[in-house]
């Protein structure tokens, strides 16, 4: 029997596993095979957006998984994302539906506000947008993705890049909460105030670049390249991104980690079978550096760009 990830169960009573696959910069036919090895290997989360520009090859692989009897439908957990092009709340539910056209299913289990900031639709074949920003309001984007819960088209609906203070916007004006604030998270900008804040409100924490985009010719991150690193992975026979990636899950952060190679889709996942002690879960504070991997700064002259506040 394949092992799987535990769950951890969100503020709407859904369960949704503690571990996922990533796809972002995973194109085409890496994000179908990626996706198909990670089910085989026992993912049950799989973590794409409209912006990633894979939603088919990942629906492509899901459907043939449920064909083979690898899984069902409901034993999977997928997410995609509003994009940034398609905040006017005139633009929501259509854009949900091409998600799910992309992706050949009836319904996501989760759907997220990419960013809270808009960008100007031309058309839907412009993904990216252009540094062509609206004023859009989040709110009444959110009022629309409410309605979506309501179609049967997300069984959930969260956020992703949102601060402290965006998210408690949401929450004072939601009729649905958000369950989840997607975020860079990871040893090296390991947002502690972000956690507790998501954690008095109900909110999960799941962690894009979990490992920081690492760059082997650099030797960076520390986390996974320092003496420290390698010592704590020889202690535990695991790898330094092993290591990482249970840090992050006993912080009770659900970290997506991506990749196209199969050898490391199979290492990140085996991750439930060991834990670090507490001493050497505080050891890995060092690593912070409050610095962001993904800073989205050609936004950041935008009135709802998240990153100038501290959290």
């Amino acid at each position: 029997m394949t092992n799987l990830a535990p769950t951890i169960r969100l503020n709407n009573g859904r369960e949704m596993p503690t571990l996922g696959l990533g796809t972002w910069k995973s194109f085409e036919s890496d994000a179908y095979h990626s996706t198909r090895h990670a089910l085989d290997v026992g993912y049950r989360h799989l973590d794409t957006a409209f912006v990633y520009e894979n939603e088919a090859e990942v629906g492509q692989a899901i459907s043939e998984k449920i064909a083979e009897g690898v899984v069902t439908r409901e034993e999977v957990f997928v997410t995609t994302k509003l994009g940034g092009i398609h905040h006017d709340p005139a633009l929501v539910e259509r854009a949900c539906r091409l998600s799910l056209s992309n992706l050949g299913l009836e319904y996501v289990d989760l759907y997220l506000i990419h960013m809270p900031v808009g960008q100007k639709f031309h058309n839907d074949s412009n993904v990216h947008g252009t540094l062509e920003l609206t004023d859009v309001d989040y709110l009444d984007t959110w009022r629309e993705m409410e309605k979506l819960v309501d179609l049967g088209l997300t069984r959930s609906i969260g956020l992703s890049n949102f601060n402290a203070a965006q998210t408690e916007r949401v929450l004072a004006n939601c009729r649905i909460r958000p369950v989840v604030n997607q975020v860079e998270c990871h040893p090296g900008f390991q947002q502690r105030q972000l956690r507790e804040h998501a954690k008095r409100h109900g909110l999960v924490i799941c962690a894009y670049c979990p490992l920081a985009r690492p760059q082997p010719a650099r030797q960076w991150p520390p986390f996974l390249y320092d003496e420290h690193a390698q010592n704590l992975a020889k202690k535990y026979g695991r790898t330094t991104a092993q290591i990482c990636l249970r840090y992050l899950v006993q912080l009770g952060v659900v970290p997506l980690p991506k990749s196209s190679n199969k050898a490391r889709i199979e290492e990140n996942f085996r991750v439930f079978d060991f834990e670090l002690s507490p001493e050497d879960v505080a050891g890995m504070e060092q690593y912070h550096t409050g610095q962001r991997t993904v800073p989205f700064s050609g936004m950041s002259g935008h009135k709802y760009y998240p990153f100038h506040d501290e959290f």
